[in-house]
């Protein structure tokens, strides 16, 4: 009963909104005829109703039981609805505040009324910038859903390593990371996205944690997929804070135990050696390098990762690369109590699935949580590489973060 209320009052919330934000419909209409009027109207409530419908039978139900095309189409309704008129109440509440001051001004001074008498009107200026600040997210938005959410892009990064030995000089490392395959609504382009992996020719791939959202049945129809992604060298993977299903109720400790051991099972049907507090030695000729992944490790989230158990066996190892999905991981533990771990890869963070992007410029809401939140970090001769994701979560698109595909090559130093 209380959660139902308290879906009642988010709904209440949400038709606040509407309304106040109806009211810079209104005001700008005011010149169209009375039929653009009727049928703007008419959308606009029609789409809000639609919204927030959708919102109460996705939490009282819904979410076990709709496809997930109509999961997307609903979580899609409520973010490019209602997030852009966060920005349109931001300056309709500027004006009012404005207005209210003039207000309380006649009231105290009625002899002015007559000077500032038509001040009390609505700012024209504020109330168009309202509309336009509102349009402007929601139409990025909507490119972010339709064009965004899948368009892979390849990042080459090469990593100089001074104690790389020579056999191991040019291999080609690809990573991806936060897939969130309960989220996915295009099969087809999912897999694009997975040809352009397999055309790049890694030697080795690396998966860096969150293969589903909550229950590992959301990757049962993507198992062909992703289990075409084969290298020389082998596909390695960790698990992400998702994985473990932290994030829903389950009927009983055992079902949520099973879920688990059932995740741990598609990475084995997959193909990918999951690595939870384990490591794995590469060798090429003489040479040989270690891969080490641990359990998820965030200072935000559950601690299930041991990197001493990880490194166990490989202590000498000229090269360890460590598979982390938390980049928090990197500061907290890596380096000051691991030197000799020379790179670290990590994801998580999404880069928000929002933000800009241009030449060395990058910028995202997720910076002031994460100091390291996408690309290339170094600290000496450490290194840290967080990968934006191939998936998302939640809002399903991406506006100006784009999924990613990495491949990293190192050399010799």
């Amino acid at each position: 009963m209380g959660r139902t209320l308290l879906l009642i009052a988010a709904s209440f919330v949400f038709f606040l909104i509407d309304l106040y934000v109806f009211q810079a419909v209104t005001y700008v209409s005011q010149g169209f005829s009375s039929n653009v009027q009727h049928v703007l109207n008419i959308l606009y409530w029609a789409i809000s109703a639609i919204a927030i419908a959708g919102f109460l039978v996705y939490n009282l139900g819904g979410k076990l039981t709709m496809s997930r095309g109509m999961k997307t189409f609903v979580i899609s309704m409520l973010f490019v609805n209602y997030f852009p008129k966060v920005f349109g109440v931001l300056f309709l509440l500027i004006d009012d505040l404005i207005r209210l001051g003039k207000w309380t001004w006649l009231k105290i001074h009625p002899d002015t009324a007559q000077a500032i008498e038509d001040g009390i009107s609505r700012n024209g200026l504020l109330v168009k910038t309202s509309l336009i600040t509102t349009a402007l997210p929601a139409i990025a938005m909507g490119y972010g859903i339709i064009s965004g959410a899948h368009d892979y892009r390849v990042r080459k990064v090469i990593l100089r390593l001074p104690n790389l030995p020579a056999s191991f000089h040019g291999i080609r490392i690809a990573q991806i990371s936060d897939v969130h395959s309960g989220s996915f609504y295009n099969k087809t382009a999912v897999k694009g996205g997975v040809d352009m992996l397999l055309a790049e020719k890694p030697d080795v791939v690396f998966f860096t944690g969150d293969l589903v959202n909550d229950t590992t049945t959301e990757v049962n129809s993507y198992m062909d997929v992703f289990g075409k992604i084969t290298a020389p060298l082998g596909v390695y993977s960790t698990l992400g804070n998702h994985d473990y299903g932290d994030y829903r109720q389950w009927p009983s400790v055992e079902a949520k135990k099973q879920n688990l051991l059932d995740l741990i099972q598609a990475h084995k049907v997959l193909g990918w050696d999951l690595l939870n507090n384990e490591n794995r030695v590469l060798t090429q000729g003489s040479d040989q390098i270690a891969i080490l992944g641990v359990e998820n490790w965030g200072t935000r989230f559950v601690k299930y990762g041991d990197l001493d158990k990880a490194r166990r066996g490989v202590e000498e190892a000229p090269v360890k690369l460590l598979l982390s999905h938390d980049p928090s991981h990197w500061e907290a533990q890596v380096l000051p109590k691991y030197p000799d771990i020379d790179l670290m890869l990590a994801g998580h963070t999404h880069g928000m699935q929002f933000g800009v992007e241009a030449g060395d410029f990058k910028w995202s809401p997720v910076q002031y949580v994460y100091k390291q939140w996408a690309g290339l970090y170094q600290q000496k001769n450490q290194y840290l590489y967080v990968n934006r994701g191939y998936g998302y979560l939640a809002f399903p698109g991406r506006v100006g973060i784009l999924p990613e595909i990495t491949i990293i090559e190192l050399e010799k130093a």
